[in-house]
């Protein structure tokens, strides 16, 4: 779960079984599904219902920026088709989109709870597999917010680099310019989201920044390529396959990570629940509205970008590596008016990749608090002074920074952590869908439910999941080389290989949910890292995801 205070809510149907003594686990039934209360710690939510629909909203579209993604993920996609295959893949994802938007507002609604997909796996799954469930839920929810945190500071690092190489044409960029530069980002996001209090301001008005910059750039790019604009073939029509693949087909489905990014993280808005009023409409009418503002934006911005392109193969070739800042460039005729855009970018992807870093580290919290780490008792500490979980705010960082040295293998290191963020959290999407397919959809029904359009919304999350794991684990350039070589099936096949193992021989022993004999050094351990003595014990109560 990603809020801190949040294992029962205040005025839910929760009953108190026993009382809390000091140092001991009681046990709170709620909703038919008994968690452990933690003296001190698992307290009603007293969260202030503070947030409307237009800020969850906000906090939604902030992370995904659809848009935004476009931009600086481009790259992967304009060598697969061109413009045309960005055009008709922003359709097809954002109607997969609905889908999967479909399937978590109905379980939003039904089970409206901070803890979004890891509680509806709880609530759903057969009673000997719940534990299970929610432990693989919440391992792949964690490893999908660390690959969307690296695949966001990467396509950062490649922007300023390509801006820089913009003004300096002759800069050849290496890889391993890439990398250090990344590492030097990443350090920089570290240390900033080691301070809680300006976290709420910057993803409170991240959608503000967003619509901001898309709209002064469109505008800008249309009034200065106004009378040289592209005719309707070059954008809707002219397929450019420059990817080495035979078949188009391959290659158009190689260049749908660049749209299929750009969608991702529309479980967010799930995890505002204790602090909105009536979460059971507003968070699904949030996760749709989320994709209708993604779309909306992300069609009228390409079409507007690639109307103004004059000169493709010089995109193509350009040695930028960002190919939205040749965009502006042909556009406007000016490398410092191509700057000022890319800085509108640049400021929408600071927004964009904060609010990951501060939303991997809540999750990373949040899965230690229920022993789904080796070593949990010291990923579940949060540290008071500076309001924000450190511990694993530095864990979930060593990780992400371990994943820039994929670069330094391959240079198409992006599409394999764009891969890793779209796969991990479809992953932990098909955990409680699935469930709740094996009941047959006869669960407690919330105000937004639709039915059977809901039945066919979970097969096709189920059916574009397993898409998604096979196509985009695919090489996007041939031939295939160790240079080029999509490394991610082996790093999800790995990361799936320690889930199994830890649940194997620790996991089942200490991730405890459910009403179990508790053995007493587990007890003791879950008191200990919540004690309410300790220094460390004081949680955000508001966690900006």
């Amino acid at each position: 779960m990603l809020y801190s205070e949040i294992q029962v809510q205040e005025g839910s149907d929760c009953m108190q079984k026993g009382d809390a003594v000091s140092n001991q686990i009681s046990k709170v039934e709620c909703d038919n599904v008994e968690v452990y209360s933690i003296p001190g710690v698992n307290k009603p939510a007293e969260l202030r219902k503070s947030f409307s629909l237009w800020s969850v909203l906000g906090v939604g579209f902030g992370l995904t920026n659809s848009w935004f993604g476009l931009s600086v993920s481009m790259v992967t996609g304009i060598s697969s088709g061109g413009p045309m295959m960005i055009i008709y893949g922003i359709v097809i994802i954002a109607l997969i989109s609905v889908c999967v938007g479909v399937s978590l507002g109905e379980l939003s609604s039904a089970y409206p709870h901070a803890g979004g997909q890891f509680w509806w796996s709880l609530q759903l799954a057969p009673n000997k597999y719940k534990r299970l469930a929610a432990y693989l839920c919440g391992s792949f929810a964690w490893a999908g917010s660390v690959f969307a945190s690296a695949s966001s500071t990467l396509s950062t690092t490649r922007l300023l680099l390509g801006m820089y190489a913009l003004v300096h044409p002759s800069l050849e960029i290496k890889d391993w310019h890439v990398f250090v530069c990344y590492q030097a980002l990443h350090m920089f996001l570290l240390l900033f989201n080691c301070h809680g209090r300006p976290l709420p301001l910057i993803s409170s008005t991240a959608l503000y920044v967003s619509l901001f910059s898309f709209i002064t750039i469109t505008i800008t790019v249309l009034a200065s390529s106004h009378g040289n604009f592209n005719d309707a073939k070059f954008v809707f029509a002219n397929f450019r396959n420059e990817t080495g693949w035979e078949s188009n087909t391959i290659a158009f489905i190689v260049g749908l990570i660049n749209p299929a990014w750009s969608f991702s993280c529309l479980d967010c808005a799930t995890h505002m629940a204790f602090e909105v009023e009536k979460p059971e409409t507003v968070i699904p009418t949030a996760i749709l509205g989320t994709v209708a503002i993604g779309f909306l934006t992300s069609i009228v911005y390409c079409i507007a970008m690639f109307f103004s392109i004059r000169d493709l193969d010089g995109i193509l070739s350009s040695t930028t590596g960002a190919p939205i800042l040749d965009i502006y460039y042909q556009a406007s005729g000016s490398k410092a008016c191509a700057i000022v855009l890319g800085s509108l970018v640049l400021l929408t992807s600071f927004t964009c990749v904060t609010s990951c870093h501060t939303w991997q580290a809540r999750l990373c919290w949040s899965f230690a608090r229920d022993n789904g780490f080796p070593y949990s008792r010291i990923w579940a500490k949060v540290n008071t002074e500076l309001g924000v979980p450190l511990n694993a705010h530095l864990l979930s960082c060593a990780v992400i920074s371990l994943l820039g040295v994929l670069y330094l293998a391959s240079s198409t290191a992006f599409n394999a952590l764009v891969t890793g963020c779209i796969s991990f959290l479809l992953l932990s999407y098909t955990v409680p869908v699935i469930c709740l397919l094996l009941k047959q959809r006869n669960i407690k029904r919330g105000p937004f439910w639709l039915g059977k359009f809901g039945t066919f919304s979970n097969y096709v999350l189920l059916a574009w999941t397993l898409f998604s794991l096979v196509f985009f684990s695919l090489p996007p350039m041939k031939p295939i080389t160790k240079g080029n070589m999509n490394y991610v099936s082996i790093v999800i096949l790995s990361y799936l290989l320690y889930s199994i193992l830890y649940w194997k021989f620790s996991g089942h022993k200490k991730f405890y949910i459910y009403q179990e004999k508790i053995p007493v050094e587990e007890s003791d351990e879950r008191a200990e890292i919540d004690d309410p003595n300790s220094k460390l014990q004081k949680i955000p109560t508001h966690s900006n995801i």
